[in-house]
């Protein structure tokens, strides 16, 4: 008889087959810094953002390489061969003249090479577009923060809505499953005479109205874990995904100063950074533009060579020929426009027109990012309130829900104050349970509009929801 499997044999086998069909292990939940880790490798957003961040990289490259030298080289081989025939006619002795054919031969071969080198010595317009170079890499830098700071956003967005789903069925389910007790219960009453045919049919539309809540409830978490999946890559269910528990941490912001978060933000975010290099690119443009009326002036150096060889066969008598040539030339080139049917002017017009758009929508960006901040600072300080409000409300709903159901017991209260107690009651944990994720969300939102949104805030919030869940296990 085989001996049993041990314990980890056990775990080894399970783990293999939930990897197989994509069913999380019991106690293998993922917290929201695990999952944003998963949608790092794989949101298509980021991603892109890391591509054009690397394109900007490049621009600099392109930048210096005007203010090197320019090499080309160039050969060319060619080979002739020629047959001609002559015809003319000779005088003869008796006077007459008789035609007399010749003919001739000639092949020739020649090679060509040749360099030349293109050195600048004054050219405005590449000394100002190194400069903005840099303004473009920054601005690259700063789109790409702005992604990465929008995706770990996005997740924990995502990530909460699928919890805020999870509840929203749950409550339903459950409310579906009382009313359908409440129906039975009223059926058996209107059969023995205690009440009337309008409270079973209270009681059914109340039930009808649960069936079709809760199948909403159903989609609606298809939907957030599908919207999740989109930017993580693979199925998230929501079984896999650590919730806060009751006793999670509702800190204050630090400092709990709202002008410091707005200071803060006026320098470090992103999307802000991102406008101030675009009006400095704007602007580097005009004065490109500008130095389209400046001369240039460069160094053109040039060597060519070639060589050929020929052989001539006429009237049986051949004849070879061989020849080289080489030169070397150098030359200071000044370039100076002179006029262009005013396509300077009109480019200079248009890149001002340019800088002027890109000033306003810097003003408007910054205007956004003090709102923004301001708001996400008040969600915080209202939600740590709210979510302590609707604790209450919770229990309070509770306990009307049982003093409904004890005064209809006894026929003080009717069918219609119960459901109505019960359809309060869903509300209340339902507005409980997103005003929990209302407050993370938020802290997040205070942090990624201060510009200073990390990997480590989501560990941070990641650490409340699983000592919440740790404590709520132990008890």
């Amino acid at each position: 008889m085989s001996a049993a499997p041990s314990p980890m044999k056990k775990f080894i086998l399970l783990a293999a087959l939930a990897a197989l069909i994509g069913v999380p292990l019991p106690g293998s939940s993922d917290n929201l810094l695990e999952v944003y880790e998963k949608a790092r490798m794989s949101d298509p957003l980021l991603r892109e953002a890391e591509a054009r961040l690397m394109a900007s990289r490049e621009v600099r490259s392109q930048a210096r390489s005007v203010l090197f030298p320019e090499i080309d080289a160039n050969a060319d081989y060619s080979r002739q061969d020629s047959r001609a025939t002559l015809l003319f006619y000779a005088p003869t002795p008796t006077g007459e003249f008789a035609p007399i054919i010749e003919s001739s031969t000639t092949d020739a071969k020649s090679t060509g090479w040749g360099f030349t080198l293109n050195q600048t010595i004054f050219d405005w317009a590449a000394i100002v577009a190194l400069g903005a170079s840099n303004d473009v890499l920054a601005q690259g830098e700063a789109d790409f923060e702005a992604a990465l700071q929008e995706s770990m956003l996005r997740t924990a967005q995502a990530y909460f809505a699928v919890l805020g789903a999870q509840d929203e069925l749950t409550s339903q389910s459950a409310n579906r499953t009382a009313i359908a007790r409440q129906l039975e219960q009223a059926q058996k009453r209107f059969e023995v005479g205690l009440i009337a045919i309008t409270d079973v049919q209270e009681a059914q539309a109340a039930h009808d109205q649960a069936v079709a809540a809760e199948i909403a409830a159903k989609r609606s978490l298809a939907t957030a874990e599908e919207q999740l999946r989109e930017i993580v890559g693979s199925p998230m269910p929501v079984a896999s995904l650590t919730r806060p528990g009751e006793g999670m941490p509702l800190p204050l912001p630090s400092p709990n100063v709202e002008q410091s978060w707005v200071d803060t933000a006026l320098q470090q975010n992103p999307s802000l950074i991102s406008a101030r290099m675009a009006a400095s690119i704007a602007d580097a443009e005009v004065r490109l533009r500008r130095s389209d009326y400046l001369p240039t002036l460069e160094i053109v150096a040039n060597v060519n060579g070639s060589s050929g060889d020929r052989e001539r066969v006429f009237r049986g008598m051949g004849a070879d020929y061989r020849d080289s040539f080489r030169s070397d030339s150098i030359r200071l080139q000044l370039s100076v426009p002179i006029f262009d049917g005013f396509n300077r002017n009109s480019r200079v017009r248009e890149a001002r027109f340019l800088h002027r758009a890109s000033t306003e929508r810097l003003e408007g960006v910054e205007r956004a990012v003090v709102r923004q901040t301001r708001d996400a600072f008040l969600g915080v300080s209202s939600e740590i309130s709210r979510v302590n409000a609707l604790r209450q409300a919770v229990a309070s709903s509770q306990t009307a829900l049982r003093a409904t159901e004890a005064g209809y017991e006894i026929g003080t209260r009717t069918i219609v104050d119960v459901l109505d107690a019960r359809r309060n009651l869903v509300q209340a944990e339902t507005n409980y349970a997103r005003s929990r994720y209302d407050f993370i969300i938020n802290v997040l939102s205070l942090k990624s509009a201060a510009g200073i949104l990390t990997e480590e805030d989501l560990a941070e919030v990641s650490r409340w929801m699983e000592q919440a869940e740790a404590e709520e296990a132990a008890q």
